[in-house]
């Protein structure tokens, strides 16, 4: 495959985020920590190779992620903690929604 007709490379693992449901740029994305004009220029990687972030995805069909050390969400606030699960949960179902539906890139977010 001509290098132009890979996706996004993972910088952690190394490998092509194949799917959208796994990519923590579109992820970021669809949570609004990344402009939709930054896309092209920001590191792409998958969910799972963000511990930091995959943590806080709490639903049946993601296995959960746990972090150890300072970054661990149970080292957070509880309250925060709440909201930022709420955030990237929904952001990650989101993700997995947006792959079934013909719909443009600037309509992936979440509404506010």
């Amino acid at each position: 495959m001509a290098k132009c007709d890979q996706g996004y490379l993972c910088v952690v693992c190394g490998r092509e985020v194949e799917k959208i449901e796994d990519s923590a740029l579109y992820l970021r994305y669809i949570i609004g920590e990344v402009d939709e004009d930054e896309l092209n220029s920001q590191p792409e990687h998958h969910i799972r190779c963000n511990p930091i972030l995959a943590q806080f995805i709490t639903d049946d069909h993601f296995e959960p992620v746990f972090v150890e050390g300072p970054f661990d969400k149970r080292e957070l606030d509880s309250s925060e903690a709440l909201l930022r699960e709420k955030l990237i949960t929904d952001g990650w179902r989101r993700l997995c929604e947006v792959k079934s539906k013909n719909i443009t890139i600037s309509e992936f977010p979440l509404k506010e």
